[in-house]
């Protein structure tokens, strides 16, 4: 990670045009047993980790704590290729419709049992109808078996031309590999054990919910020889013990970097930069294009009032981006405004196709338009995480602008965690401020907000007209095909509506100048991490 450093967007065609191949891989065991003797790195992450099952949630925090305990069979780079992480071979028959896979030896979950090809299967087949390309990868699967104890066969009922992409991909839920006996024991629900083949060991003897989860490095973790590359090559873990630290308030945290106390903030307070940058002791950097996020307000498709198409088009006129950066104190360095791609701007798929309706908002525009739908003054329940800062700040902004249009508006303030609780209610709310970051919404398959949809997924919007165009993205032979898809699917959400995007920008991350080899990624990761 380069300090004092804030990355712009980069040209991605790799990432999207190529798609490529490729590893990523470890798992072994550990017993938790010492580990008092080495201090500890301390670092405090965006929120609480509310959900510890990494297929349970699409939470970012759930996914940061899910790449520490769980592996995959294949994993990004940071130019985006897809290598192997937990696969050894792949065989891919002629006709692309058949994928064999074998295990890497040696891969043992952190409970000594060795991971085979069921446990593999097991976990694949969970996943997929949790995610937005394990859906597609679903749909055109003719059979997911597994051959003997090492590998395993996918058979397709048609070419699908993101196989590997779809396995190796960090977008949430992350399909990661967990033993065939748990996925089988939670049934619906989550799982009751969290044991992984990852480099780290989650101790459940000293996990205290709301204010820490202690993680043990992995001893019989066994990398792979190249050297690490962002999620993929060899998973080396210097450091005994890892501890994640709940602290919400922002000054805190921030005072406890300065004082020593803790190694690592995720995502300090944008007012305090500056204070932070000039610490010598302190360094902070974040880097750009796929690791930028953008900020959408995410719409109750089930409830009224936007459960009407022509009052959630209202919002379009209402939120200027301008407004909510400005409120939430990002230096202009930071942030990129007026971005009205869905794909994010700087990406390959960006366009606005359809954005025109978005162009020039005013609040006095939206109060006219508002006039003349059928709203009756049905409250507009706007949800507050109030331990995230983007998002109690987005969040109220959107409220103090609902207001001014005409809305009638209550906002309700909680934590992150109790939040992502209430989201998948279909009645009681009706917007709640969200950030997600490029490697998520740069591609149809992936973007939560377009992908979820006509699904069983928190918002619960749906436009048969983009089934078709979903289908049809994995099988487009060119970038300029895809293009041509992704514009036709923008035009279809900006009158559809399943969310607001409210300006696109930068996360720095902030950490002590003992902290050596950090990976620049807006996901933390911790392996290669060195601390002195």
């Amino acid at each position: 990670m380069i300090a004092r450093r804030y990355g712009k967007p980069f040209a991605l065609g790799r990432f999207l045009g190529s798609l490529a191949v490729a590893a990523l891989a470890l798992p072994l065991l550990t017993t938790p047993t010492r580990r008092a003797e080495a201090a500890p790195l301390v670092a405090v992450l965006e929120a609480e980790v509310a959900t510890l099952d990494p297929h349970f949630s699409t939470a970012y925090i759930t996914r940061a704590f899910g790449y520490t305990v769980f592996d995959t069979l294949f994993g990004l780079t940071a130019t985006g290729e897809i290598r192997p992480q937990m696969v050894q071979d792949t065989v891919i028959s002629e006709d692309r419709l058949t994928y064999t896979f074998t295990l890497r030896e040696g891969l043992t979950w952190h409970d000594g049992t060795p991971v085979t090809a069921a446990d593999c299967v097991a976990s694949l087949r969970r996943w997929m109808p949790k995610a937005g390309m394990g859906r597609l990868l679903a749909g055109a699967t003719e059979s997911l078996e597994a051959v003997d104890a090492r590998t395993f066969r996918l058979t397709l009922k048609q070419p699908f031309g993101l196989v590997l992409q779809a396995l190796g991909q960090p977008n949430t839920p992350v399909p990661f590999m967990m033993p065939e006996r748990l996925v089988r024991a939670a049934g619906d629900g989550r799982i009751s054990e969290i044991i992984g083949s990852g480099p780290f060991v989650f101790r459940q003897d000293l996990y205290r919910p709301g204010d820490r989860i202690i993680l043990d490095r992995n001893d019989r973790y066994v990398p792979r020889a190249e050297p690490a590359d962002f999620l993929a090559g060899g998973k080396r873990v210097n450091i005994e013990r890892l501890e994640l630290r709940t602290m919400p308030d922002g000054a805190t945290a921030a005072s406890a970097l300065q004082q020593g106390e803790i190694d690592y903030i995720q995502s300090p307070s944008f007012d305090l930069l500056p204070v932070l940058e000039r610490n010598r002791r302190l360094s902070v950097g974040g880097p750009g294009g796929m690791n930028s996020y953008q900020g959408y307000f995410r719409l109750n498709h089930a409830a009224p009032p936007f459960n009407d198409p022509e009052i959630r088009q209202v919002l379009w006129r209402l939120f200027d981006q301008s407004t909510v950066l400005t409120a939430l104190g990002l230096p202009e360095r930071l942030t990129q405004p007026g971005c009205l791609s869905w794909f994010m701007c700087g990406t390959p798929l960006e366009n606005t196709a359809g954005a025109d309706i978005a162009r020039n908002p005013s609040v006095a525009a939206a109060r006219e338009a508002l006039r003349r739908t059928r709203y009756n003054g049905e409250k507009v329940v706007v949800l507050q995480a109030t331990d995230i800062e983007t998002l109690r700040v987005s969040s109220a902004v959107a409220a103090d602008m609902l207001t001014q249009a005409g809305f009638n508006v209550e906002l309700q303030a909680m934590d992150w965690g109790t939040l992502l609780n209430r989201r998948g209610r279909r009645e009681g709310w009706s917007l709640f401020g969200v950030t997600a970051s490029g490697f998520d919404l740069s591609a149809p398959p992936t973007h939560f907000y377009l992908s979820g949809n006509c699904v069983d997924y928190a918002g619960w919007s749906c436009d048969e007209r983009l089934k078709p165009l979903f289908a049809a993205f994995p099988m487009a032979q060119s970038l300029e095909e895809r293009q041509r898809i992704a514009g036709e699917i923008s035009a279809i959400a900006f009158e559809n509506v399943p969310a607001v995007m409210w300006g696109q920008f930068v996360t720095p991350a902030a950490w002590r100048n003992n902290l050596r080899n950090l990976i620049p990624s807006s996901i933390p990761l911790f392996w290669s991490v060195e601390k002195s």
